[in-house]
């Protein structure tokens, strides 16, 4: 038997939550991705198949903000922005899906920031 890369295990691990988590209009999903450069979210409404909010380090808005898109700091600071925009468009609460990515570092970062900004879940 071969053993499965770091890649092909997460990405068994997403599909196996994503059978669980899913979003809806009142209470949509924020979806993570982190590369060694960046790190994006979205919140993303299931049942329509639509990207209702999304924030990144490659956002302008961001970019300026930040000095490197691949740290802890740069995914509190996409966190702060996606929750800001998730309340400007009616988004209070919302259940995160961590994409088969550990609970911790610039995942916990980003959501722990976005909590702070007044998200819920």
């Amino acid at each position: 038997m071969s053993k499965l890369s770091k890649e092909e295990a997460r990405k068994r691990r997403h599909k196996r939550v994503r059978k669980t988590v899913k979003g809806t209009p009142t209470q949509p999903r924020i979806s993570v991705h982190k590369s060694l450069n960046h790190i994006y979210a979205q919140v993303i409404d299931d049942f329509r198949e639509k990207t209702l909010v999304s924030a990144s380090t490659v956002d302008t808005e961001i970019r300026e903000k930040i000095e490197n898109g691949g740290n802890v700091e740069a995914a509190k600071v996409v966190g702060e922005n996606l929750a800001k925009r998730a309340l400007d468009a009616g988004i209070k609460k919302v259940v995160f899906d961590r994409s088969g990515y550990k609970y911790h570092g610039r995942i916990k970062a980003l959501a722990d920031a976005a909590r702070e900004g007044g998200l819920e879940f």
